[in-house]
């Protein structure tokens, strides 16, 4: 019992000992390495163990902030983390198409601003109104690129390593494979080999000799497919993000007889990238000689289009020569590397305005928008040069509708037709100031009337005339005169230039022959074995193993085989039997060949 005790006594104290040497040592346990060894060890750090001093630290910050680094480049260019970034693309397009974008169409964007005023300042904050240029869709569209080119660069070294490699060795049991054929044959295993080399290489296959055996493989394209669809998914990205950059857009109104050059103030409205420049237009231009239309004239559909047609004559450069081309809806005019779609028409009366003083203020067409399908319009004019009959200068608009089919039977005054079957110019006046001088924009298709005054009749009625071709309108009290001189068409074009489009195009293309040979190319193995038999023949071993799902990999190994027994037929039991027989007296005849030393 006291020995019991001494023994727990002694062991108090060597524990209090130990116990107060860790004290000594800031409370790190006893050990036998250097001073300059010793560290800590962080669970779960990437930085390992991290030593004393600010060396230590600052080693253990590098090795964990490349530990991070690694891990995070690894989880982004893995291909489950690809897919993700790729669907979130495609979730990212829904606004985009849902919600009026400012690039596209500010007019209806600002429109829909006004109409939800609720939702707006919401959609504003989250970029909704120019989707593709925020800041989450550009994310995400820069680490699909960077994880796509991740993916890509790895598998591609891995592609080129195996297209350096040999085809392996054969096993050593062909007969365990999924497809495999075996027979005997009286034919050499050399001259087996060398007919199963020529036949495997005519078939396309690469080639290796071995000792006893060939090896052969085929189907690298598959992954080269790969390679190529993830290659083409980057020339998309890069063809969109192009097109998006540098693109630039315009519409023009253009009526018979005059012409466009593609210039920045030519323009009615215009559109571009964030890094198109204005030395970016194509140097060309071209001249809207006439104008055809033709319309469904009975039936269910009487009055729709059936053909629209712009006849132009177009020239690239300052100095191109001349051509004549005809642009229609759906076979846009291509020059100078831009394209000119034809999207509107309409028509423009020709009118002659005279002042008080019988100075002409106004000659030539006034284009008309359009309100229905029958091409009823709204028509505007405004003379700011004006002067009455004392001299005195104010301004005047005109503001009405043109009907090119005026049927009075129908009870209304809208184009029962969009022909020009009846036209007819409706129109009345104002007087006072249009609010052009004020400085602030304004559409030349809207006439402001609030600082304006409308001519009246002499019983007071509102001054409103109806004119046909040739008819002159006469203001009340001398104020000028107006002649409806004639009708011309005009056509609206929209000339678009895009750089990415062929390289979107090839992208594609690229993209579909690469799905296309990954999943229709099998990669898969072929090994012939042939060896000595103990029946004195060859034995000849055929196997195949296919490195995808191919139900046609049997079918094409018993095409080898049948392809190989002309070379190496096999044997019938006759010929078994004699090569059997041919064996046991060459092996009966070697064990009784006395041997070297016994002959010395």
């Amino acid at each position: 019992m006291a020995d019991k005790d001494s023994t727990v006594t002694d062991r108090d104290d060597r524990d209090a000992r130990e116990e107060d040497d860790r004290e000594e040592d800031g409370g790190a346990p006893l050990s036998t390495a250097p001073a300059e060894d010793r560290g800590t060890a962080v669970p779960g750090s990437f930085g390992g163990v991290r030593r004393p001093g600010v060396l230590g630290a600052l080693a253990w910050a590098c090795r964990e902030a490349l530990g991070w680094v690694r891990w995070v480049w690894r989880q982004l260019t893995s291909m489950r983390v690809a897919l993700i970034l790729l669907f979130l693309l495609s979730l990212a397009t829904i606004p985009g198409s849902l919600v009026p974008q400012t690039g596209v169409d500010a007019l209806k964007a600002d429109q829909w601003k006004k109409d939800h005023t609720t939702l707006a300042p919401l959609y504003d904050k989250l970029g909704l109104f120019h989707v593709y240029s925020s800041v989450w869709f550009s994310a995400i569209y820069i680490l699909l690129f960077v994880s796509l080119i991740g993916c890509i660069i790895p598998r591609t070294w891995q592609f080129v390593g195996q297209l350096r490699s040999r085809p392996p060795a054969a096993p050593r049991h062909l007969t365990r494979m999924p497809a495999h054929a075996t027979w005997h044959t009286t034919a050499a295993p050399g001259a087996v080999l060398d007919a199963a080399e020529r036949l495997l290489k005519r078939r396309r296959f690469r080639v290796a000799r071995a000792d006893g055996s060939v090896g052969a493989e085929k189907g690298y394209l598959r992954e080269a497919g790969n390679l190529l669809f993830h290659i083409s998914l980057i020339v998309l990205l890069v063809a969109f993000a192009s097109g998006q950059l540098w693109k630039s857009e315009g519409g023009k109104l253009v009526v018979e007889g005059d012409g466009f050059s593609n210039t920045l103030t030519q323009y009615d409205d215009f559109k571009s990238g964030s890094l198109f420049d204005a030395h970016d237009l194509d140097p060309f231009g071209f001249t809207l000689d006439s104008f055809s239309g033709s319309y469904e004239r009975t039936g269910p559909e009487k009055g729709t289009p059936r053909d629209y047609a712009a006849h132009v004559t177009y020239w690239d450069g300052a100095d191109g020569t001349s051509r004549k081309a005809t642009i229609k809806v759906n076979e846009p005019l291509e020059t100078a590397g831009s394209k000119v779609y034809l999207i509107g028409h309409g028509y423009a009366p020709v009118v002659t305005f005279r002042d008080g003083q019988g100075n002409v203020a106004f000659r030539g067409p006034v284009p008309s928008l359009p309100l229905d399908s029958n091409v009823t319009e709204t028509t505007v004019l405004k003379v700011p040069d004006y002067r009455d009959k004392d001299g005195n200068k104010t301004q005047l608009g005109f503001q009405g509708n043109f009907v090119p089919t005026l049927d009075l039977r129908s009870g209304t005054m809208l184009s029962q037709f969009p022909a020009l079957d009846n036209p007819v110019l409706v129109l009345t006046a104002y007087r006072g100031s249009l609010g052009i001088d004020s400085g602030v924009p304004q559409s030349v298709y809207q006439l402001n009337t609030s600082k304006m005054k409308q001519f009246k009749e002499d019983d007071g009625s509102a001054f409103a005339k109806m004119l046909k071709v040739g008819d002159t309108m006469t203001l009340p009290d001398g104020a000028g005169t107006l002649h409806f001189d004639g009708i011309k068409q005009w056509a609206t074009f929209q000339v678009s230039q895009k750089p990415g489009n062929g390289l979107a195009l090839a992208g594609a293309v690229a993209a579909v022959l690469g799905v296309a040979g990954s999943l229709f190319i099998q990669r898969r193995r072929v090994w012939v074995r042939a060896v000595p038999g103990a029946d004195g023949g060859t034995v000849v071993e055929l196997a195949g193993l296919g490195r995808s799902e191919s139900a046609r990999l049997p079918e094409e190994l018993a095409a080898l085989a049948a392809a190989l027994q002309p070379d190496a037929p096999p044997a019938t039991a006759e010929a078994a039997a004699e090569a059997a027989a041919a064996a046991a007296d060459e092996a009966a005849e070697e064990s009784a060949r006395p041997s070297e030393g016994a002959r010395a």
